[in-house]
């Protein structure tokens, strides 16, 4: 037994891990998300019991009544989260408890039990302590840690569910965009939306992401990598990407990036590029951004660089921006300066390269 929060862990060892050759082959390119490692972590959540049966067991299966509420009305959040291997051989975790916050958070707005923040940061610590070995060694790879929660109580009926699952799965994953970084094409949505004022945009659950997924095929079709949504009431202000926060770059290297206002999800990411921005002495302002600025500015120079931020992929270039109206490039087209500065000196703190001023990086 562990310690965690006010529960402990049972530990139940895989009998059949994967074997350390296999595991290796595996690590050697693992993608991103289709990998996974031996163990999970799941701990149960009954109303007027709380929180318990806090278990690091094999990853296998769930069974599911064909009943259970998630299947019906879709309560269900998660996190998305890294584990390091850091330069001194140590495992990183970075700004885990912003995680157990905004889980928290997203819990509420759900209507469903929050999980307490300390058994969050615990019950992921117990996994990559139990799984580091599958934590990839090569260039910017990491373990790729997906905490989610769903209502298990078998019943048809529209309520908040007295019952719940938490797990967290992992995965060894390589870089987000296959080839490396380099900029991408965005598509400009004017036929949907992701989110609408006091809906669920700032929450982290499945549903925001099941809305954007017609717009990002339509995205494909016209040959982009992602889709940018606009806000749902006049249609010309920019929210976010289909899963990752948008941060503009004038000329004079002051940068702007759309404010939070109940329908964008309130990124880490995102929160720490404005830290390490401003940090660097760059004015940086949290405001409403009109598709039209962003085009205009294109067009005229003043925007030079405009990049998409989000755990899986850090910061990644957009060099195109392609809507119904035509389409605008970004700067040259290429990865700009401003860009590849913050993601570097973002990439350094997490794999404890560089100095972490803000303590934002603890180790197993």
């Amino acid at each position: 037994m562990s310690g965690g929060g006010t529960i402990d862990f049972e530990i139940r060892p895989s009998s059949q891990p994967v074997s350390a050759t296999e595991r290796e082959a595996l690590l050697a390119n693992p993608g991103f998300g289709r990998v996974f490692t031996d163990h999970m972590v799941t701990i149960r959540y009954a109303e007027g019991k709380g929180w318990y049966d806090a278990r690091v067991e094999a990853r296998a299966p769930i069974p599911m009544d064909p009943a259970t509420a998630v299947l019906h009305y879709a309560q269900e959040i998660f996190e998305g989260m890294k584990a390091y291997r850091r330069a001194d051989g140590q495992v990183g975790f970075f700004r885990a408890d912003a995680n157990a916050r905004r889980f928290a958070q997203s819990a509420h707005r759900m209507s469903m039990a929050p999980l307490p923040e300390e058994l969050f940061v615990s019950s992921v610590r117990e996994l990559v302590r139990a799984d580091q070995e599958w934590i990839p060694t090569s260039a910017e790879g990491s373990l790729y840690l997906r905490p989610f929660q769903y209502a298990s109580e078998v019943f048809l009926g529209v309520r908040p569910a007295r019952e719940y699952l938490y797990c967290v799965i992992a995965s060894p994953v390589g870089p987000y965009f296959s080839g490396g970084l380099k900029p991408v094409t965005i598509w400009v949505s004017d036929e949907y939306t992701r989110a609408s004022p006091g809906g669920t945009g700032a929450a982290k659950c499945g549903g925001n992401y099941a809305a954007s997924l017609l717009a990002q095929a339509q995205a494909a079709e016209h040959g982009c990598d992602q889709v940018v949504f606009l806000d749902a009431v006049e249609r010309k202000y920019v929210d976010e990407l289909g899963g990752m926060n948008v941060f503009f770059v004038r000329k004079d290297g002051s940068m702007f990036t759309p404010e939070l206002n109940g329908s964008i999800l309130p990124g880490i990411t995102r929160d720490s590029v404005i830290t390490l921005a401003r940090e660097q002495g760059r004015q940086v302002e949290e405001r409403p951004v009109t598709i039209d600025e962003w085009r205009d500015g294109a067009r005229s120079g003043e925007i030079v660089e405009t990049f998409a931020c989000g755990t899986a992929a850090v910061l990644t270039p957009i060099g195109t921006v392609r809507g119904a109206d035509g389409e605008f490039k970004l700067g040259d087209g290429g990865t700009g300066p401003v860009t590849a500065a913050l993601r570097q000196t973002l990439v350094d703190i997490q794999y404890g390269r560089a100095a972490d001023p803000h303590n934002w990086t603890t180790t197993l």
